[in-house]
């Protein structure tokens, strides 16, 4: 459940002992104007931060890590959920280590191997001091640390280097263990504060942008009026309530309110921060795969956000329009631009249809209904005798119907004759029609 948070921001500082005890020390006001709760996560090793990361959970506004090197860590394990930022180590670091070494007598940074920072950075650095660079040698790439290392090692052993600057404590360690002379980047107190305010400022925004209003239209094709034969009333009625009763528990589920729009039509409102969670971060439809589940029906998503609920309902419907057109985009935010990357749907050669099991059995079972001038309500019983097959095989079809979104199993009879009632099934033979009509546009 993703409710909304209220109170003082929070943001979870992961990073090593030292940097974590001094961020904690800086005391309130080290956000700047916004009230911020720091929420200590140290570590031994780097490699550490993505299980801190998980640890932390959702309960937090925004990270921030003690460098680079953790950050990249997370984010490559794909585990960072709210916004994130780091402590610098280009720059004022950089500059604060050359002067080191210049004051010391075992070291040259005019003949040096660096890891991690950019080649652009340090060479900026570098000429800002006027030190030349024609001797560094940088690895970009945050790679292990013995790949770091023996990066390091092989440089000096070949006496191309005179020293090591190293952005990751690991590598500093082995190097000192096997004589390398080095210098491990530190951040700076005004670096440290800086990145503060930044991830202060990163989660205050990030609340704002939950709390934008959004609206989901859940639109059900099965329900909109056809001029084939429909089914009975009661059944209508029967799948609108069940639908109802599902989408009732999946906004409470999200903090949301839901509510029918007309006959096939249903609304939910949310905040940002709700959806997120119901659609993997606006990767998969809302809602979708539950309706298919339990009342085996296909049904069509938009999801529109903005600044009042009259906004968001426009975007949605915008969005649902989109989705039926080209089935890519169910989501806008409240520009009105998508936000769920658009992906090019299979393409089959013009005027084929998609062939499925399910379908050649609906196709099959359409043309009898046809000549019959029978209901879309079939059985096991009725189903077998048009399609020339033992009750028991027809079972089996209609079951893959169901599952290939083609029929949904209405709730069964009552009766009083005893055994087993009989389950009915309603064929959307619109799916046929919206076939045909893709084919000849």
């Amino acid at each position: 459940m993703s409710a909304q948070r209220t109170g003082d921001l929070t943001i979870g500082v992961i990073g090593p002992h030292e940097v974590v005890e001094r961020v904690m020390l800086m005391g309130p006001g080290s956000t700047g104007p916004l009230n911020a709760r720091l929420i200590a996560a140290a570590y031994r090793d780097e490699q550490e931060a993505t299980d801190k990361v998980l640890r932390l959970g959702s309960a937090i506004d925004a990270y921030l890590f003690a460098s680079p090197v953790p950050y990249e860590f997370a984010r490559k394990a794909g585990v960072l959920t709210m916004p994130a930022t780091y402590v610098p180590l280009s720059g004022a670091s950089l500059h604060e280590a050359l002067l080191r070494a210049t004051l010391d007598e075992r070291f040259d940074p005019t003949r040096a191997s660096l890891d991690v920072l950019s080649r652009a950075d340090v060479v900026e650095a570098y000429s800002e001091v006027d030190l030349p660079v024609d001797g560094l040698h940088v690895h970009e790439e945050l790679a292990g640390t013995a790949t770091l290392t023996a990066f390091h090692e092989g440089l000096w052993r070949r006496k191309i280097t005179k020293m090591a600057i190293t952005c990751v404590r690991g590598v500093a360690e082995r190097l000192d263990a096997i004589g390398v002379p080095n210098l491990r980047l530190r951040p700076t107190t005004a670096g440290v504060r800086s990145a503060l305010q930044t991830a202060g400022l990163l989660g205050a925004h990030h609340r704002l942008e939950e709390a934008q209003l959004g609206v989901v239209i859940v639109d059900v094709p099965t329900l909109r009026d056809s001029s084939r034969r429909s089914t009975p009333r009661y059944w209508r009625d029967e799948l609108r309530l069940s639908l109802h009763r599902l989408l009732m528990q999946e906004a409470h589920r999200i903090n949301a309110t839901a509510h029918q729009v007309d006959d096939h039509t249903f609304m939910i409102t949310a905040t940002r921060g709700s959806l997120v969670t119901a659609t993997e971060g606006f990767r998969k439809p809302p809602f979708v795969e539950r309706a298919k589940a339990e009342l085996g029906i296909a049904i069509e998503v938009g999801i529109g956000m903005g600044r009042t609920t009259q906004d968001a309902e426009t975007h949605a419907r915008a969005a649902l329009n989109r989705a039926q057109a080209t089935r890519q985009s169910f989501a806008v935010d409240r520009e009105g631009r998508s936000l769920v990357p658009a992906q090019r749907a299979p393409q089959r050669p013009t005027g084929e249809p998609l062939r499925t099991k399910g379908r050649e059995t609906l196709m099959r079972l359409s043309e009898k209904i046809a000549e019959e001038d029978a209901p879309l309500v079939v059985d096991a019983e009725s189903a077998g005798r048009m399609l020339g097959v033992t009750p028991r095989t027809a079972r089996r079809l209609l079951r893959t119907l169901v599952e290939e979104g083609l029929a949904w199993p209405l709730p069964p009879n009552r009766t009083l004759q005893p055994g087993r009632p009989r389950q009915l099934y309603r064929l959307i033979v619109e799916k046929l029609d919206k076939d045909k009509a893709d084919n000849n546009k």
